[in-house]
């Protein structure tokens, strides 16, 4: 457990020194999760708002990972790993649309 622990650790101060994506949705978090508290009327409402929030952190760091694999493999031109970078960004893009809607819906009721 507490290998897992490093591991996990690592990939996320990995992800914030090395992905400029991720730190700019680390900055909206730490300023959007208080302000979740403020405007959560009940507990499901508040984790709503927060755990979309780290649903994007977490399709982040997963795309960072497809991303970070095919640049591995090759850093050469291929549909397929274009198709692979592709996926990943259409995942974070999507889970971002994902904490929009929740917001506003939660915000408007």
């Amino acid at each position: 457990m507490l290998n897992a622990l490093g591991y996990s650790l690592a990939g996320l101060a990995a992800a914030a020194r090395h992905e400029t994506a991720f730190r700019l949705e680390l900055a909206a978090v730490a300023v959007l999760a208080p302000a979740a508290f403020w405007l959560g009327e009940s507990g499901v409402e508040r984790a709503l708002l927060v755990g979309s929030l780290f649903l994007v952190l977490v399709v982040e760091l997963v795309n960072s990972a497809i991303e970070a694999t095919v640049d591995r493999i090759s850093f050469d031109s291929h549909r397929l790993a274009k198709r692979a970078k592709d996926l990943g960004s259409a995942a974070v893009l999507l889970s971002l649309a994902n904490a929009a809607a929740v917001w506003l819906l939660i915000a408007l009721s």
